[in-house]
């Protein structure tokens, strides 16, 4: 979950009173969030740096606190200090408004229909009459990056720019140009650059550099303009320096442009509701008409609540208690959710529960559920055992399986799901047609490249890296592989499988071969002749990770569902086993 850095003291002010440690911990454990750590801005830098100076008393405290990954309105001090005083009963739930403006005065963003190759959304709000000073502009900053790197996914679906509104003048255009025809001087910077000269310029820049891949090999960039042909922003690479945002800024102009518009309305409802606090009219935000090249025009921000209808009794289903439609309420108010009394059309009774634009996690009953059980305290709970708890069969059978094995002596090991290509086919002697493997997009080492196929390459690892142990060693392992299926709709399909490896001075041959009569005999599956479809047979087998001639496919109910046999010299000398190991690999799902 996303952490956020706020100082312990400006928190205490906005909360209207000062709490101990302890105090403050419990709070946020009655909300629903979590007290993280508790340290200093001077200790982080020292931490960084590896310094051993001490810490001095008048150092700035600084409360790290976990929120929900989807509460972007708990993203900074402003949001989160609102949530907890209307949690507490200090506010009542903001009602965030429009200004009263006619469409003709507002602010007017044009959007040019090349951006629809590149950036194709923009939304805008301004925020008139703020006071900054040193804290909530550093807030105001922080509370953009934090939006980047969460929801706006590191600026590829939506990137923020904020401007002085009295330094620059409307109507806005929203175009995309070639590089070499965007000309202007990015912010921190006194040289003018183009676009193209820019990219280069930012390569080396650590904090820039990572989101330059989003537009850099596109022929045209998406750039602001104001009618004065002043750059407002590249993005979402940098704003102008021209229209950079000071303590002194009273007037600010927001805009988001982005590939997601659903999330470009989050971000920028997220920004505006948390900051119009310091407006002149509180709560108040001036909306800007965007207007596309077909002639199509949005007002945003959009700040409507939108009603959503919840029976009491999901509500009281859900959570496990006998709670009163008026307790509901109350408990929803506290979440700064507004809820009225409804009879639904099932005749039984329920609520109208209002959501304002600050609550985006708010999408279905069972939000709203969750909600009320935050408020009413887990804690509160009455703990139960639901009637409907029973384990699936295949987990079910897995276990009784793991559990026969065990009484045998094998150990039973834990291997990871994800592993390299060459070890999960080149080292079993394998070939890879490329069509079994889930292969992982961009993965952060050759240790993770595919989802595994097989038990089998984990198992002669767990032997390989124990090769020094008291021999016989025996191991086993119960798990998913993943297979790829065109037929299933995520493109590919798990499979439980069960694997077990013997491995001493000598192959162990009949001891996998007598572990796979006791598996299927626990499975009441009979040795029938292969003429027999009721019960299993072995037959030859030709697996390259297998020596030839000791090796055996297993039969079930006539489908071939595992194998068995001395483990190659080659294999074993891939995966640095000295010693003669066997194994098995079956499908415990073909027993169900």
């Amino acid at each position: 979950m996303p952490t956020v850095s706020v100082g312990r003291d400006r928190l205490h002010e906005a909360l209207g009173r000062v709490y101990s440690q302890e105090e403050f911990e419990e709070l946020c454990f009655q909300f629903g969030i979590e007290l993280d750590d508790v340290t200093t801005e001077k200790a982080i830098i020292r931490k960084e740096k590896h310094l051993d100076e001490e810490a001095s008393e008048d150092e700035e405290v600084i409360y790290k606190i976990e929120v929900p990954a989807n509460r972007y309105d708990l993203l900074c001090l402003e949001g989160l200090s609102q949530a907890l005083r209307v949690f507490i009963g200090k506010d009542e739930i903001p009602m965030y408004s429009l200004a009263n403006i006619s469409k003709d005065s507002m602010l007017q963003m044009h959007v040019k229909q090349e951006t629809s190759s590149i950036r194709p959304f923009v939304v805008c709000a301004v925020l008139r009459g703020l006071s900054f000073n040193q804290a909530n502009y550093n807030s105001f900053i922080d509370l953009q990056d934090r939006l980047h790197q969460n929801i706006c996914r590191r600026r590829t679906l939506v990137a923020i720019g904020t401007h002085d509104l009295d330094t620059i003048q409307g109507p806005f255009t929203y175009e995309a140009l070639p590089p070499k025809d965007i000309k202007f001087v990015p912010l921190k910077q006194e040289k003018e650059f183009r676009a193209d000269e820019l990219m280069e310029f930012y390569k080396s820049d650590l904090k820039l550099n990572k989101f330059l891949h989003i537009i850099e090999n596109s022929p045209v960039f998406p750039v602001i303009y104001d009618c004065k042909r002043t750059v407002l922003s590249l993005p979402p690479i940098i704003n102008g320096a021209h229209s950079a945002i000071t303590l002194d800024t009273k007037n600010v102009f927001i805009e988001c442009t982005a590939t997601d518009l659903t999330k470009a309305k989050i971000v920028l409802n997220t920004m505006v509701t948390a900051f119009s606090v310091y407006c002149k009219k509180k709560f108040e935000v001036e909306p800007v008409k965007v207007v596309y090249s077909d002639g199509k025009s949005h007002i945003y921000p959009d700040l409507s609540v939108y009603d959503m209808d919840v029976s009491l009794s999901y509500i009281n289903g859900a959570i496990g208690v006998s709670l009163e439609a008026d307790q509901v309420i109350s408990l929803l108010n506290k979440m700064q959710l507004s809820a009225k009394h409804l009879k639904l059309k099932d005749g039984s009774r329920g609520f109208s529960v209002s959501v304002p634009p600050t609550r985006s996690d708010v999408i279905h009953a069972c939000d709203v559920m969750e909600d009320v059980a935050i408020a009413y305290g887990f804690n509160e709970i009455p703990t139960r055992i639901p009637a409907s708890l029973k384990p699936l069969p295949l987990n079910e059978l897995s276990d009784l399986i793991a559990l026969e094995i065990a009484m045998e002596g094998y150990t039973q090991v834990l291997t990871f799901i994800l592993g390299s290509r060459k070890e999960n086919f080149s080292m079993l002697n394998r070939e890879d047609d490329q069509s079994t493997a889930v292969k992982i997009d961009n993965p952060r080492s050759a240790d993770v490249e595919i989802v595994r196929t097989s038990l089998i390459p984990g198992l002669l690892k767990t032997i390989g890296h124990h090769k020094d142990q008291p021999k016989p060693i025996k191991i086993f392992e119960v798990g998913d592989i993943a297979l790829l299926d065109e037929e299933k709709d995520v493109g590919a399909k798990n499979h439980r499988r069960l694997a077990a490896l013997y491995c001493n001075s000598h192959s162990g041959f009949e001891a996998i071969h007598g572990l796979v009569d006791r598996i299927m005999e626990k499975v009441g599956a009979p040795f029938v002749p292969p003429t027999d479809k009721s019960g299993y047979y072995l037959k030859p087998s030709n697996d390259p990770e297998f020596l030839p001639g000791r090796q055996a496919s297993v039969i079930y109910k006539g489908k071939p569902i595992g194998k068995f046999g001395i483990v190659h010299p080659e294999v074993l000398n891939n995966f640095k086993i000295p010693d003669p190991c066997s194994l098995v690999e079956l499908d415990v799902g073909s027993f169900l």
